[in-house]
C-alpha cells in the first residue's frame, strides 16, 4: 500500500509538471518581450548620453576658444549650443539614472519558485 501511495503521489506530480510546461512556455515569451523592450530603451539612452557628452564636449570647447574672439555675436551663439547641448546630456543621463533595474524573467522565477515549493509539498 505504502508503494502505491508513493507512485499516485509521484503521477500527480508529473500530471502538474506536464500542465506547468505549457504555461512557461507562453511565461518566458512574455517575459523575453518585455525584456527586449527593457533593453532597446536602455541602449537608447545610452547612446544618447554617449552623443550628447561628446558633443557637450566639443561644443564647450569651441565655447572657450570662442571667448577669446571677441566678437558681439559669436560668444552668445557658441555659449548657447554649448549650453543647449550640456542640458541635453543632463537630461539624457537624468532618464537613464531614472529607469528601474532589469529584473530579467522575475515573473517566471516566481512561478517556478512557488511550483517547486508546491511540489515538495505533494512529495512530503
Amino acid at each position: 500500500m505504502l508503494i502505491q501511495s508513493k507512485l499516485d503521489s509521484w503521477r500527480n506530480v508529473s500530471r502538474f509538471a506536464l500542465l506547468c510546461v505549457g504555461e512557461y512556455g507562453e511565461l518566458l515569451s512574455v517575459e523575453l518581450a518585455e525584456t527586449r523592450a527593457r533593453l532597446t530603451r536602455e541602449i537608447i539612452a545610452l547612446v544618447a548620453l554617449a552623443v550628447s557628452g561628446l558633443f557637450s564636449l566639443s561644443f564647450f570647447c569651441i565655447a572657450l576658444i570662442a571667448s577669446a574672439w571677441n566678437t558681439r555675436y559669436s560668444l552668445a551663439v557658441v555659449w548657447a549650443v554649448a549650453i543647449a547641448w550640456f542640458a541635453l546630456s543632463i537630461t539624457a543621463w537624468l532618464s537613464y539614472r531614472a529607469q528601474r533595474p532589469v529584473q530579467s524573467f522575475g515573473i517566471l522565477k516566481r512561478e517556478l519558485r512557488a511550483d517547486l515549493e508546491t511540489l515538495k509539498e505533494a512529495l512530503k
